[in-house]
């Protein structure tokens, strides 16, 4: 963590105006932190407000009944950036993945707070809190709570970070996952987390055309390097034949991950131009230094990359050659 914890409680007591924001295409991680924080700087008074570039997914429209997440229209909304206090950038710390919201960010003059667990940090933000060992933003921003005296760990607030801790963790199964982790979600379920509500409401309940999409991307898995590399794909076309959009595919990476052997996963999505790469892998396979290879990042097991301008039939040759020097580090 670079920023002290005690420096953040501070800039907050001391401003009352604050803009909460995250990544393109947002995950449970971004949203459960973004609604947390909110609820958090309204419970002391503050006047907060979430901006994103895109629309909350659909299967986490439950956790946002309210309509608090806001989706960025200049217009509207860009003077609530160029007039904060503080802004928090939450599960991001490279600007461009902040897309429509970007420019605004960096031509405010409010002080910008960068919260994420993300390697490789660029230098935006005014203050840093950032712990690359976490599990998730989430398990960053509890941590912060827990040492913030005046901030009550209320059920709205549990519920978002046990949403944010639960998703990035692939229900508590990926690496980094230990007994701190797990003792935060027994206070997070103490405070009045629903474990079952929230995993239904994630995972459980999809819509007919994201199952019909799964299948098709399922047609098209094939592996690699003595089945040790598993990838599938999702075009465009197949978005359109099921009414769904490579939001959808969130989570589709453990697929080619749950074959035996496998120790490589890849989820390729067509997008309108270019496409989109998630990478995923085992052990010490630095997944992330082969998304770097594509301008993307991430974790050393979990990483991504996007690649504009370029056809599918383009890039799946490159993923596949570039992989193969990864593969000899299992």
């Amino acid at each position: 963590m670079i920023s002290d914890l005690k420096q953040i409680e501070s800039l907050i007591s001391q401003h009352q105006n604050f803009v909460i924001t995250t990544h393109v295409n947002p995950d449970g991680d971004a949203l459960g932190c973004e609604l947390a924080m909110r609820a958090v700087l309204t419970q002391l008074g503050k006047n907060a407000v979430i901006i994103n570039h895109n629309t909350t997914p659909d299967n986490y429209l439950w956790l946002d009944l309210e309509k608090k997440i806001l989706q960025f229209i200049p217009e509207q909304h860009r003077d609530h950036i160029l007039n904060a206090d503080i802004i928090f950038i939450l599960d991001v710390n490279q600007p461009d993945r902040l897309r429509s919201l970007e420019p605004f960010v960096k031509q405010s003059k409010a002080i910008k707070i960068v919260i994420d667990h993300h390697l490789e940090p660029h230098p935006f933000g005014d203050y840093y809190l950032i712990d690359n060992d976490a599990t998730s933003t989430g398990e960053i921003i509890y941590k912060m709570l827990k040492e913030m005296s005046e901030v009550t760990i209320d059920k709205e607030i549990a519920t978002a970070l046990y949403t944010a801790i639960m998703t990035d963790t692939g229900s508590f199964r990926y690496p980094r996952t230990d007994a701190e982790t797990h003792n935060a979600i027994a206070q997070l379920i103490e405070a009045g987390a629903d474990p079952t509500e929230i995993f239904v409401n994630v995972y459980e309940n999809w819509t007919q055309g994201r199952m019909r999409l799964l299948g098709e991307a399922l047609d098209t898995l094939k592996t690699e390097y003595d089945g040790k590399l598993a990838y599938m794909i999702c075009t465009q076309k197949m978005f359109q034949a099921t009414n769904t959009t490579e939001v959808d595919t969130d989570n589709f990476t453990i697929y080619p991950m749950s074959i035996k052997g496998v120790v490589v996963g890849v989820l390729i999505n067509e997008l309108h131009n270019g496409v989109k790469i998630s990478f995923r892998s085992k052990g010490n396979i630095p997944i992330n230094e082969l998304a770097k290879e594509f301008n993307g990042n991430g974790h050393l097991n979990a990483a991504g990359a996007r690649i504009f301008d370029k056809k599918l039939d383009e890039v799946i040759p490159l993923i596949l050659e570039k992989a193969g020097k990864y593969m000899s580090t299992e």
